[in-house]
């Protein structure tokens, strides 16, 4: 498992990347002033790393508990981004509804439209952070999953 200290690098780096990505898209794609997608993004991005930090510590500790590994294959990065994406994206409405004064189909459009950009991209992160900051244990569990 990964330490605290390596978790908190991995959801800071993952939100502030994130960031210099959507802010600029997000004001270009709906048309908002930068001020207020920044708004959004920041409020955004905390909820995300708090949700970030006990999302993957739980899932790791599930996936340890189910299969004695830590290690995802690419079918699980698939399942853990979407169920990421999908709990954020309930925490995520109302504010955006209530700051940008729309609805909250707009604001669900809205989100899902962030949503599914995060989604590539937590795949992207993670799979790169994985393969940068490996954990000693992978190097046994991928030998043995290429073997069977």
């Amino acid at each position: 498992m990964r330490s605290p200290l390596d978790r908190l690098r991995h959801a800071l780096s993952f939100e502030i990347i994130a960031l210099l990505i959507v802010v600029p898209l997000g004001a270009l794609i709906f048309g908002i002033s930068l001020h207020d997608t920044g708004v959004v993004a920041l409020v955004s991005a905390t909820l995300a790393t708090l949700w970030n930090l006990a999302y993957n510590y739980l899932f790791d500790l599930g996936l340890k508990r189910l299969t004695g590994s830590t290690w995802k294959t690419t079918p699980l990065r698939l399942v853990h981004a979407v169920l990421f994406e999908v709990g954020l994206l309930f925490v995520l409405m109302p504010f955006i509804a209530w700051y940008l004064d729309i609805s909250l189909w707009h604001a669900f459009v809205m989100d899902v439209s962030f949503a599914a950009f995060y989604m590539v991209y937590a795949f992207a992160f993670n799979w790169a952070y994985d393969r940068l900051f490996p954990l000693p244990e992978w190097h046994h569990d991928s030998a043995a999953n290429k073997a069977s």
